[in-house]
């Protein structure tokens, strides 16, 4: 075997050393490569150890400066040898993976990356960060939202890197952080150079419900609805509109937000100074009305200032009714002053005060004892309520309806709609109440009677026979009353009822008047016995000698010679009563 066919110690010693370098290289690596020719399609590069690879020109379209032959320049290794031998190399994802290194240690320090919107997806837009494809939200573009994307399309521009997954390709970004935290710092600066108290002029950029948004050069304040004028605003777009420049006080700046509170009314004289003496307590005065809820109606009286009219001022009789059925909106109305409280800017009125009170003028017109005339209206279970006009009605209580029967009992013999008279008996103006009276019309046949008195002797009625008793009516009005067993006679044999009968007529003296029950009570034998006592006082004596059967008989015989004008059917004591007291005696 010749020398030339047996390979040469260097020889292995090269082979060697190709060999360990071959080792170093690791797919899916940036490595550096030599240039060695181009032939205007292809760069031809050598990474090392003979390994050559080809590179499409158009991969090197965005380097600053086209490569040439000698030259070195990084390529991603995708492969050491392909099936003809040769490396396959990749600039486009050697680019990619600069830039996904840069990208890491931008987004760990923090630090904005340069890119440019170059599509739209859905849900937003895709953003090219130098060979890294980043998902841009549509919430991320701008602070506020951006009707048309396209003049920030292709623009090379500044994002901050919200989220990153290398593994899995995915990167979010947004471009609203940058502006926020530039937009901050011009804040912060223009903020610096404010102070509450100021006055600025702004322009309105836009309108909402509760206030009005004005740019005050390079930063917005908040025009508070309440603080545009002094007196009612129900929406901004009654004082201002969209691009009127405006001249505003900053009331109140935050440091923490840098949130500014604008005030219009605050650079006008507030009404509500010294308004106590400008509103007295009584005054009356005519107002329109500005608003209407359920607890009332607002009643603007001068620009800037208003009063309540409570739901309870509105009418005298109207009572829980939405106060939109007594006034409306726009309209004109004459109220009084009721109350002034300028420390918390309030101002009580009253609707029914300007007009006559009712209850007052039903009092004038008929005082307490008049006779009235009325509707029964409705009937409770305490009395009857009695129309006394279109708005007024008066209540006859249960116990003003007879004076015999009980309330329960009168009560059943009215209906709704019977006209009924009735009595004035009071009438109660704070409290707005009529009080009437039926039983009032006809005389108390127990107060105005001058027979019904303790003691007095009356001449009964028999109206009913019972066996406990009988009862009987006298007196003009007639008073009811039952005499018992035990008080028809004094002489025990003759307290038996049925010795009566309905029609008789019998004398009995009125023992007890409970009028505050209503309860009379009479008796035969107290009679029987006052004049026994009458006889003797009359016809005896201690020193005439007489006996008490002398004097009874005396009594008697004057007695029994009846009067002209006496009934013939009254009840007489019987003779033989007479003889017995003789006896004993």
């Amino acid at each position: 075997m010749t020398d030339s066919m047996n390979p040469s110690t260097e020889d292995f010693a090269a082979m060697f050393e190709d060999s360990a370098g071959a080792a170093t290289l690791q797919e899916g690596r940036v490595v550096p490569a030599t240039v060695i020719a181009n032939n205007g399609d292809y760069l031809t590069l050598d990474v090392g150890l003979k390994t050559e690879g080809r590179v499409p020109v158009k991969e090197f379209l965005l380097e600053e400066k086209q490569p040439e032959p000698g030259d070195i320049v990084e390529v991603y290794l995708d492969r050491i040898e392909n099936l003809m031998g040769d490396a396959v190399l990749s600039r486009d994802k050697a680019r990619r993976e600069e830039s996904w290194v840069k990208l890491e240690d931008s987004h760990n320090k923090d630090e904005p990356v340069k890119g440019a919107i170059v599509g739209r997806v859905k849900g937003g837009f895709t953003v090219d960060l130098g060979g890294v494809s980043a998902f841009l939200p549509g919430s991320q573009v701008d602070i506020r939202p951006v009707r048309d994307v396209g003049p920030l399309m292709n623009e090379v521009q500044p994002f901050a890197v919200l989220k990153m997954d290398r593994a899995r390709g995915n990167v979010v970004v947004s471009r609203r952080a940058i502006l926020e935290e530039s937009r901050a710092e011009q804040r912060a600066e223009i903020v610096g150079n404010m102070g509450e108290g100021d006055v600025r002029d702004g322009v309105v950029k836009n309108i909402t419900d509760y206030g009005a948004f004005v740019d005050l050069g390079g930063i917005d304040g908040l025009l508070h609805v309440t603080d545009m004028s002094w007196k009612r605003v129900n929406h901004p777009s009654q004082v201002v509109n969209v691009g009127d420049t405006v001249k505003v006080q900053i009331i109140k700046i935050n440091p923490d937000t840098q949130r500014i509170s604008l005030g219009m009314k605050q650079l006008e004289t507030d009404p509500w100074d010294d308004i106590g003496s400008k509103y007295m307590i009584g005054t009356r005065m005519t107002g329109q009305v500005t608003n209407i809820t359920d607890y009332g109606a607002f009643v603007e009286l001068e620009d800037g200032v208003e009063g309540l009219i409570h739901v309870s001022e509105m009418s005298w009789t109207k009572k829980n009714i939405h106060p939109g059925k007594i006034v409306s909106t726009s309209q004109e109305v004459l109220v009084e002053v009721l109350d002034v409280d300028s420390d918390k800017r309030r101002i009580s009125l009253g609707l029914k005060q300007t007009q006559d009170n009712p209850w007052s003028a039903f009092m004038a017109e008929h005082p307490a004892g008049t006779e009235i005339e009325g509707e029964i209206r409705g009937i409770t279970e305490f009395g009857l309520f009695v129309g006394l006009g279109p708005e007024l009605d008066g209540m006859v209580h249960i116990n003003d309806i007879s004076w015999d029967a009980s309330g329960e009992e009168a009560i059943q013999n009215f209906n709704k709609g019977d006209m009924v008279k009735a009595k004035v008996l009071d009438v109660d103006i704070e409290k707005e109440r009529i009080s009437l009276g039926i039983k009032q019309l006809s005389g108390d046949p127990i107060g105005d009677n001058d027979d019904v008195r303790r003691g007095a002797v009356v001449t009964c009625t028999v109206t009913d026979v019972a066996s406990g008793g009988i009862e009987v009516e006298f007196g003009d009005p007639a008073v009811k009353s039952f005499i018992r067993r035990s008080d028809l006679s004094r002489d025990r044999s003759e307290q038996r009822p049925e010795r009566f009968a309905v029609g008789d007529k019998v004398d009995a003296k009125v023992t007890t008047v409970d009028k505050a029950s209503r309860r009379i009570t009479v008796s035969i034998k107290a009679l029987e016995i006052s004049e026994e006592k009458e006889a003797v006082a009359q016809y005896g004596s201690a020193d005439s000698g007489a006996s008490l059967g002398d004097i009874l008989g005396a009594a008697l015989a004057n007695t029994e010679t009846p009067a002209a004008d006496e009934a013939p059917e009254k009840k007489k004591a019987p003779a033989k009563k007479a003889k017995k007291a003789s006896d004993k005696a």
